[in-house]
């Protein structure tokens, strides 16, 4: 593909990639690159909303409030699923020096496997962490998208995406319910639903109260 896009160029990311490869991108980072966007820039977005979906048609009260108020509300939906049940369940690092955790001594060097679901159910720093709420207010910003310099550059797009997809299924599908078994993927590193059946029934647009 690489090759086809040097000789042919076309409007897609491959060509993109060719077009800034040699003072921008290392020929033996293209390919790395290809599965990073495919993993980070597609999996994840794609288990973000299905998680949503999910979680606000378990939360039946959670989905009329999004109904009743779809672009107020797709915003908080969006970052109370990454917090609730993100799509990347865990991620590593490396410790750069001696750290001293909890009574323990990670060594510089040590693998460290950081466990981002559970820090969003952390009842340390949420109140009430198991339960899925839209009008949640209050504690720290979750790791979803990790934190500091490893940050995700692609959070604004995720999120973007995510915004627009339930505010559209709550503006155009208000009868949207579950219509059948989940089957979640078996992973643990990306959660999200492999089978999602649902259907729609006619149903009145919630007034807000």
């Amino acid at each position: 593909m690489f090759e086809l896009r040097r000789n042919e160029p076309a409007d897609d990311i491959i060509s993109t990639l060719v077009a800034a490869e040699g003072e921008q991108i290392r020929p033996g980072e293209m390919l790395p690159i290809c599965v990073l966007l495919l993993v980070a820039g597609f999996e994840t977005t794609v288990n973000l909303i299905g998680n949503a979906v999910l979680a606000l048609l378990r939360h039946p009260d959670q989905w009329a409030a999004l109904c009743a108020d779809p672009e107020g509300l797709a915003p908080a939906a969006v970052e109370e699923t990454l917090r609730w049940d993100p799509p990347v369940q865990r991620t590593a690092r490396v410790a750069l020096q001696d750290v001293e955790l909890e009574g323990r001594t990670l060594p510089k060097g040590a693998l460290v496997a950081t466990l981002i679901g559970a820090a969003g159910r952390d009842p340390e720093a949420y109140e009430r962490p198991a339960v899925f709420d839209l009008a949640r207010r209050g504690g720290p910003d979750h790791l979803a998208f990790s934190s500091g310099i490893h940050y995700c550059i692609g959070q604004p797009l995720a999120r973007l995406e995510a915004r627009i997809a339930l505010q559209m299924l709550a503006e155009r599908m208000p009868g949207l319910q579950l219509a059948g078994p989940v089957v979640r993927r078996n992973a643990t590193l990306i959660r999200g639903p492999v089978r999602l059946p649902v259907r729609v029934t006619p149903a009145r647009r919630p007034v807000p109260a």
